[in-house]
């Protein structure tokens, strides 16, 4: 069973995600965070397809950072993810913050991600 603040977050989540949706021209960018790492992954909703995602656990991300749980792997998850989404052509994106509040870690990727390219 969850714990109070996670059903919490979902029950955001899942307020935020009936405005949030994500086609081809513009997919949704979804952040999950946890103690220990920081997920994140680009989402095509009108077909159901995940485009790609990064997560701190990556090899080429790990080598950079010291702990996957701080605002220092936000911040280099952020700019791996939009470096590979302007690779593949993806410019402008939705963010989808997960239900989680826009400060830290999630404000530290959103911010990078910027910062390397995506628009949102």
């Amino acid at each position: 069973m969850l714990n109070i603040k996670e059903q919490r977050r979902i029950f955001r989540h899942q307020r935020l995600r009936k405005r949030v949706v994500g086609t081809s021209l513009r997919p949704r960018l979804c952040v999950h965070k946890s103690l220990k790492n920081l997920q994140a992954q680009i989402i095509d909703d009108t077909c159901g397809k995940i485009l790609f995602g990064k997560s701190t656990l990556a090899k080429d991300i790990r080598s950079k950072i010291k702990s996957g749980g701080n605002l220092n792997a936000a911040e280099v998850l952020g700019k791996a993810l939009a470096v590979q989404a302007v690779k593949q052509g993806i410019k402008q994106v939705c963010f989808d913050r997960g239900g989680y509040l826009y400060h830290g870690r999630v404000k530290a990727f959103a911010e990078a991600a910027r910062k390397a390219g995506l628009e949102f």
